[in-house]
């Protein structure tokens, strides 16, 4: 059973930083292409990263609203893929999740994801 566990969230002031984990069971790690969306009250999903499962030059997608500001990396032995959030904006607030996917470009379909963690920037 595929489940995913996102954590690392919390408030953090404009400008700061933020490490979310998301830590996968019940499949290799490599099998899938993991990737994060985000969801704040009222507004529509929205893609973040995604990144393949290749431990080897992965393919690497980033939406326009955080490309140069976000870094996804994943580690296969512990099953743990990371999306490390800097220079962080009040824009920003929202929960985000990771899932698994079959691919990773811009609309590609999130097939299984976990229970979210909530990420606030406020002064």
């Amino acid at each position: 059973q595929v489940q995913l566990a996102e954590s690392g969230g919390g408030l953090v002031q404009p400008g700061g930083s933020l490490k979310l984990s998301c830590v996968a069971s019940g499949f290799a790690l490599d099998y899938y292409a993991i990737g994060w969306f985000r969801q704040a009250p009222g507004k529509e999903r929205e893609e973040i990263s995604c990144i393949t499962g290749s431990s080897n030059n992965p393919i690497i997608y980033y939406g326009d609203a955080v490309k140069g500001r976000f870094t996804i990396s994943r580690n296969n032995r512990k099953k743990t893929v990371y999306l490390n959030m800097n220079n962080l904006e009040p824009e920003d607030t929202a929960k985000y999740y990771c899932a698994t996917q079959n691919a990773c470009h811009k609309g590609a379909p999130f097939l299984s994801w976990g229970q979210g963690t909530e990420v606030t920037v406020s002064s």
